[in-house]
């Protein structure tokens, strides 16, 4: 359990459905929410910077923090590893701030376990072809990848029952209001 009087707030979304875009435009809304920064395997995209979108480790780097107990969840997803390190949540949620952690499907699964208490969202699209006009428009993957994360979709889309709140990404503006709402909620 994360001690503390700041709660965990999840949102898991496929693969270009807008997460960061949605979670970007939240932030100016409720700026005094953290949000926690993920590490990753997967190589940077264009523009990211290690420490601000994700913290960058090789792949033995991250099965030795998995090792050494350092994530509150992690996950494989598309042949690449994502994890929330526990310290700074730990740090966080102790001073009495809200951490925002987004996650994918997977690991949101280990937070409802091991905190049944925190706020969860699922980002969404209208439709499977909403989704992978998205991707292809990101223009960031190759076809194989593409495909990957389109299977990947339709095997976390059912998943979005598991979670207390389901926002609709068919506007980012609306969406980060919604979301803001949720967060705004004393449960």
């Amino acid at each position: 359990m994360i001690s503390g009087e700041g709660r965990l707030i999840v949102i898991s979304a496929p693969s270009g459905a807008g997460k960061s875009t949605v979670i970007n435009h939240l932030m100016k809304l409720r700026p005094e929410l953290v949000l926690s920064v993920s590490a990753t395997t997967r190589p940077p995209r264009a523009g990211e910077e290690d420490g601000s979108a994700y913290h960058f480790v090789t792949r033995e780097k991250f099965l030795d923090m998995i090792d050494k107990g350092e994530f509150l969840e992690y996950a494989e997803y598309v042949s690449e590893f994502y994890g929330t390190p526990i310290k700074p949540v730990k740090e966080y949620t102790g001073a009495g701030k809200d951490v925002l952690l987004e996650i994918e499907v997977q690991g949101a699964k280990q937070i409802m376990e091991l905190e049944p208490d925190a706020v969860t969202i699922f980002l969404t699209v209208p439709s499977m072809e909403e989704l992978e006009r998205r991707l292809r428009v990101r223009g960031a993957d190759s076809e194989e990848k593409l495909t990957a994360r389109m299977e990947q979709a339709r095997l976390e889309f059912p998943e979005k029952s598991n979670y207390k709140y389901i926002v609709v990404n068919d506007d980012i503006n609306r969406a980060a209001k919604e979301i803001n709402e949720i967060i705004s909620r004393k449960e």
